[in-house]
């Protein structure tokens, strides 16, 4: 048996079906299908084959999806705990597979019970960590694995290494305002874009205040985005695989920002899904390169400290 093979084959399937299931998740929130299946769960309307309806097609199949990709990942984890030597491999499939299980719980108790907006957020910010874990993984068995356990960050400072962390936990906070937008259908609160209801700074109530706070999180995340990458080349040069992770989040993030001036236009459209899909696919796209760019400078700074310890004292 060649485990490497099998190693890669089933990280890959794990990345491919948390990727799907964050696709699925925004069709079921923007078709508005979270109550297709009634109050019951695992079963839909009491039923394991539910009746022909759209939205009930739509829920059922999301639920499905998700069984279906935690029991690969739940093969990912034996198979990584079985054969594979790397320690950070173990965290990754574990990682994944607690996030899997919490938001496939938060997605249960979200239909048996009412549950409010702001927990209802939290659903989608963690699928994103899944869908993360399971993206690090697969680069482990890529080409990028090397590149994870030695790290390629050794040349940034301490300062820089911490901006690239606080930016992780930035993108978090936007992902989720951004989930909490969705889940108050709060959308229409800006109308037309970039000016929020042809204002610079609208009238903050309600709804508004809500897509706008959103809109101006993006704005600076973006910003903060851009100095980052100018620190990381400064330090690290243009060819290292610290500085094209971090150029590659610049670029995803501007295609994220204008992704989301897409939907604001296309409310009242046919094109409306597509362009909230298209929306959940870049800021998935987006993490995932950030927490690679994050993994890179930390092990960028176990290995400075081990030197550290290990370097002899002088007189």
């Amino acid at each position: 048996m060649n485990t490497n093979r099998w190693l890669k084959r089933f990280s890959y399937a794990s990345t491919v079906g948390m990727f799907l299931i964050l696709l699925m998740g925004t069709l079921v929130t923007k078709t508005n299908s979270g109550a297709g299946c009634g109050t019951d769960w695992p079963l839909c309307n009491g039923k394991f084959v539910p009746a022909y309806t759209i939205t009930s097609l739509i829920e059922y199949s999301h639920r499905f999806v998700t069984g279906v990709v935690s029991l690969i990942l739940l093969a990912t984890l034996i198979l990584v705990f079985l054969y594979s030597g790397r320690k950070d491999a173990k965290w990754y499939v574990s990682g994944a597979m607690f996030f899997t299980l919490l938001q496939a719980v938060l997605g249960a108790m979200a239909v048996i019970w009412p549950t409010s907006a702001p927990v209802l957020a939290l659903h989608f910010g963690f699928s994103l960590l899944s869908f993360a874990f399971t993206l690090l993984l697969a680069l482990i068995y890529s080409g990028k694995g090397e590149a994870m356990r030695l790290g390629d960050g050794s040349r940034l400072s301490r300062g820089v290494r911490v901006a690239v962390w606080c930016s992780l936990a930035a993108a978090y906070i936007v992902v989720y305002l951004g989930a909490y937008v969705r889940h108050t259908d709060s959308l229409g609160g800006c109308i037309g874009w970039p000016l929020c209801n042809g204002a610079v700074v609208p009238e903050l109530q309600g709804a508004t205040a809500i897509v706008f706070t959103h809109r101006v999180a993006a704005a600076v995340f973006g910003i903060y985005l851009l100095l980052l990458y100018i620190a990381i080349r400064s330090q690290a040069g243009t060819q290292s695989s610290v500085t094209q992770a971090s150029k590659w989040s610049l670029i995803l993030v501007v295609l994220q920002i204008l992704s989301g001036g897409f939907v604001t236009l296309s409310i009242g459209y046919d094109y409306y899904l597509f362009a909230s899909m298209l929306h959940t696919l870049l800021i998935s796209c987006l993490f995932g390169v950030m927490c690679y760019l994050g993994v890179l400078t930390l092990r960028s700074s176990e290995q400075e400290n081990i030197q550290a310890y290990a370097a002899p004292k002088l007189p």
